[in-house]
């Protein structure tokens, strides 16, 4: 098709209309929703490193606790399982009283855990959704005690549990800690994100209390985070050691306690700790194979949106 100017001679060639738009070439970079990126040879042997670094420890662990005292400080130490590990596990188990011991810090894990769920999430709900006057000043005194050190609580925290006649009891652990501010600060930042207010006010306006709009509502949308907080609160509790054996004796211990009576001696067996920390490890490793999926899948959740 041409066109002829009245004022010029040579005939005007217009372009084609585009039928489409022109292919694309394709970028290596450039992902769609719910593509994944593949990794080359170098992201193998990096999570190949890292892997055998984490696993490393653990491995070490076994095998000391499989071998003699003899063989683990020798100067060419072991690079495989020995076949000591059953009685050395019994040894350390006699010692140490490791059945009372378990059974405390699974009571004094649990408990924490399950207490730290309930008022962090009603906490973390309050702080994002609810309007109330000095919100954010409370925030911001909740967050300011994570700036404060354990240690300087110590003493007044033990000169308190001694007055509530808790003194080598249970609940001296198990009190101080039922909540935590970073526990409250990681369901507020969540609960922000993942709850809107058109949720809240549909269930308001179908006649939904505060209680019923708490287990309707915000409990199955935080569900993710209330598991990502729980396996960190329950590994923190199951390790802690200062204050455990601060506030117990040696009747009465968590595990990690008892553990610290096997190397207290002034030539300690290194196998026999070594076994006591392994058993000490298989209870983690249980609760993240049992709940791992869910763990991970609250990690990643909200990760990504688009």
């Amino acid at each position: 098709m041409t066109l002829t100017s009245p004022t010029h001679t040579a005939p005007v060639k217009l372009a084609p209309a585009p039928e489409g738009d022109a292919p694309r070439r394709p970028s290596r970079f450039r992902m769609g929703a719910g593509q994944q990126m593949k990794g080359g040879p170098f992201a193998h042997i990096a999570l190949a490193v890292v892997g055998f670094g984490s696993l490393l420890p653990l491995y070490w662990t076994l095998v000391a606790a499989s071998r003699t005292q003899d063989e683990v400080l020798a100067s060419t130490p072991p690079f495989l399982p020995g076949g000591k590990l059953l009685e050395n596990v019994q040894t350390a188990w006699e010692q140490a009283n490791l059945g009372k011991a378990i059974l405390n810090s699974f009571i004094v894990s649990s408990s924490i855990t399950l207490a730290t769920l309930f008022f962090c999430t009603l906490a973390g709900y309050a702080f994002a959704k609810m309007r109330f006057r000095g919100r954010g000043w409370l925030m911001t005194a909740v967050i300011a005690t994570l700036t404060i050190p354990p240690q300087l609580s110590v003493v007044p925290l033990f000169m308190m549990m001694s007055g509530l006649g808790w003194g080598g009891q249970l609940e001296s652990v198990i009190f101080p800690t039922l909540v935590s501010a970073f526990g409250v600060f990681f369901m507020r930042q969540y609960l922000i994100e993942a709850l809107p207010y058109e949720l809240i006010e549909a269930a308001k306006i179908d006649g939904a209390n505060n209680l019923r709009i708490v287990v309707s509502v915000v409990l199955p949308v935080a569900r993710p985070a209330m598991m990502v907080l729980g396996m960190l609160t329950f590994v923190q509790a199951w390790n802690d050691f200062f204050w455990p054996y601060l506030a117990l004796n040696q009747q009465n211990p968590t595990l990690q306690v008892a553990l610290g009576q096997l190397s207290a001696s002034y030539t300690p067996d290194q196998s026999i700790v070594m076994a006591g920390a392994l058993i000490s490890t298989l209870p983690l490793l249980v609760v993240f194979v049992v709940f791992g999926k869910k763990i991970v899948g609250g990690i990643m959740s909200g990760a990504v949106k688009g």
